[in-house]
């Protein structure tokens, strides 16, 4: 029988930490930020505004110290994700500047088949150590979600901050619609259940 009351998370009964990351003490991982999101056929729902905020976020972990890796999905030449062309490059507004590094993938975790541990181990934050991930960046349901799992399978803590994230309306297996909106606090909320912890915005986020 329903009581229409939320059930303790998994991170609630697993006795896990759900304070968000501090930014001056984090790595901040922008993944996929690229065009692909903003035209054409991937086109997402709220991708102007999630990129606007990531741009902030980018601006204050600059100004913090705080390293950060770029991410971006290579699908090949001719696709949405081709990183030769401007269709898959980063966008201009959250661009990498020198000493940021970047790193291609070309599955939904961020952390398979690519240089990402070893560029986190690079700069101090080694996997098991419980040292804090930002998350920013495109697809909420996919890249971001799958990226956080991948943080917590290897020992990492991860919070997202979900003003920068943006998703699309998804055919359901019974045909129906389900709206972009729909699927982006159920992504978001799959991730506070166990792999990490979610805040609103980036003012949210602890300096």
């Amino acid at each position: 029988m329903s009581t229409n009351q939320p059930s303790a998370t998994l991170r609630d009964v697993s006795g896990l930490d759900s304070r968000p990351a501090r930014l001056s003490d984090s790595v901040l991982i922008m993944i996929d930020f690229q065009n692909t999101y903003r035209t054409g056929v991937m086109a997402l729902e709220g991708a102007e505004e999630a990129l606007a905020a990531g741009a902030r976020l980018l601006e204050r972990a600059r100004a913090a110290g705080t390293p950060v890796v770029h991410v971006i999905n290579d699908g090949g030449e001719g696709t949405p994700y081709d990183i030769r062309a401007h269709i898959g490059a980063i966008s201009d507004e959250v661009a990498p500047v020198e000493g940021e590094s970047v790193v291609v993938k070309q599955f939904p975790n961020a952390f398979n088949a690519t240089e990402l541990e070893k560029t986190l181990t690079g700069l101090g934050f080694e996997p098991g150590s419980g040292n804090d991930l930002v998350l920013a960046g495109f697809m909420t349901h996919m890249c971001v979600n799958y990226t956080a799992q991948g943080a917590f399978n290897l020992g990492y803590r991860s919070t997202v901050v979900a003003e920068t994230t943006a998703t699309r309306a998804l055919a359901t297996p019974d045909g129906a619609v389900l709206p972009a909106a729909a699927l982006q606090a159920a992504a978001l909320t799959a991730v506070t259940d166990l792999f990490g912890v979610v805040v609103p915005t980036v003012e949210a986020l602890p300096a």
